[in-house]
């Protein structure tokens, strides 16, 4: 059988399947998150600088370097394992340490990322997060004990998740050490991989939920703008149909300014509209995977991202639909003024072709008028040229000279017209 010669980009697709594998945990242990992220747009992240960071912690640790273009690693930092991934916008670190320290959530757990390495990652801290992972207690009262001792009553978000395998928990506030934390109560008996992979999902959220929120930021500043634009355009397009002060031509200039500052909005905020929504997306997905089921009444992740977060989520969206209305009409109304302009300059037009018809016929009249002056200009000359041509024959027969001039005049004169009458008429 011939040999066929594989796509080069055959084994790279397939290996992106299996490119970000779920961690394995086993209970009880505890989780470290953190998502730095540049105060920038996509455009500008320097990997490298990335990747460096990633080395300086690796280094710590006599741990293994990943492959040169690795986007994603997992290896030994000490006691803990880390897995670490670089995303489109941010770059992430998940450290998971077996056992758990005796006071719940402490920011001592947090130290596997040491601050000054911290303090020198190429970008912000977006999410800090801390996850604690537990058996679960032998009565459930006992537990929503221990989570209104842990977190804000108010806030509180709890249940029971991937057909009681787990429960989850957190309230979405950050502590005073800078971290937000989540409890994960499993149940004996429940996979490791399974475990890993309520707590992949459970960063996911907070992560995607972070960023999207960028775009409700963005959005504000946005509304601030569009705000001041709405008003001029507002009073440009509803005095197209009245006779102001000033010309088309001006009221087109200004609608044309106020558009092309919307056009370069919307190119600025494109980009964040389109990541707001694709993050929203893998929030809904990511809590819709966790198949939540209610426990004593309280609220659930999805609930409490429907309360605080599509409000949020339902802003940007507005937000994004009133630019492209607001340049919409304003390219609609500029297309109005083009036409009202057009229609102007072709009255304009019209009113100086009548003037060259009205002049083109006066100087046919002043014609006229010189060529009749040229008619007996022409004929004096030629009846004098003629006499004196004639005058040695009129003397023959006794003609007079001025009868000579008589007989001639009329004769030279309907010949003179004659001939400019034909010139004329072969010109025209």
């Amino acid at each position: 059988m011939p040999h066929i010669t594989d796509h080069p980009q055959r084994y790279a697709l397939v290996n992106e399947l299996h490119a970000r594998p779920f961690p394995a945990l086993t209970a009880p242990c505890m989780a470290a998150y953190v998502a730095i992220k540049e105060p920038v747009e996509a455009a500008s992240r320097d990997r490298a600088a990335d990747r460096a960071h990633l080395l300086a912690l690796l280094d710590r640790h006599a741990s293994a370097h990943p492959q040169p273009e690795a986007t994603h690693f997992s290896g030994p930092i000490g006691r803990s394992e880390l897995k670490w991934e670089s995303h489109t916008e941010f770059v992430t670190y998940s450290a998971f340490t077996p056992g758990l320290s005796a006071r719940p959530f402490d920011p001592e757990e947090a130290k596997v990322f040491p601050g000054d390495w911290m303090a020198a990652a190429p970008g912000k801290r977006l999410t800090s997060l801390l996850i604690r992972v537990e058996f679960l207690p032998e009565s459930e009262a006992e537990m929503l004990e221990r989570l209104e001792a842990w977190f804000v009553p108010e806030s509180l978000a709890v249940a029971r998740v991937v057909e009681g395998a787990a429960v989850v928990a957190g309230d979405f506030r950050i502590d005073a050490a800078g971290h937000m934390r989540f409890a994960v109560f499993v149940r004996p008996g429940t996979g490791a991989r399974r475990v890993g992979r309520i707590v992949q999902r459970l960063c996911e959220i907070e992560t995607y939920r972070a960023m999207s929120m960028l775009g409700l930021i963005r959005v504000r500043q946005l509304s601030a703008r569009l705000n001041e634009l709405d008003p001029q355009l507002s009073a440009l397009i509803s005095g197209l149909d009245v006779t102001g002060d000033g010309t088309p031509e001006a009221a087109l200039h200004r609608l044309l300014t106020i558009s092309a500052e919307l056009e370069s909005l919307a190119v600025r905020f494109s980009f964040r509209f389109g990541a707001t929504a694709a993050y929203e997306a893998i929030v809904n997905q990511r809590i819709a995977i966790l198949r939540e089921e209610r426990i004593q009444g309280r609220q659930t992740f999805a609930e409490f991202m429907m309360r605080r977060y599509d409000p949020a989520m339902r802003t940007v969206k507005s937000a994004e639909a009133r630019l492209a209305a607001m340049a919409e009409r304003a390219q609609r109304a500029a297309e109005l003024l083009r036409t009202r302009v057009d229609v102007e300059r072709s009255a304009q037009n019209q009113r100086l072709l009548e003037s060259m018809d009205r002049r083109a016929d006066l100087q046919l009249r002043l014609q006229r008028t010189v060529e009749g002056l040229s008619v007996v200009a022409i004929s004096y000359y030629a009846v004098t040229l003629a006499g004196y041509l004639l005058e040695p024959l009129a003397h023959r027969v006794h003609l007079s000279h001025g009868g000579l001039m008589a007989l001639l005049t009329p004769l030279v004169v309907t010949c003179v017209w004659l001939m400019v009458r034909r010139i004329r008429n072969h010109l025209h």
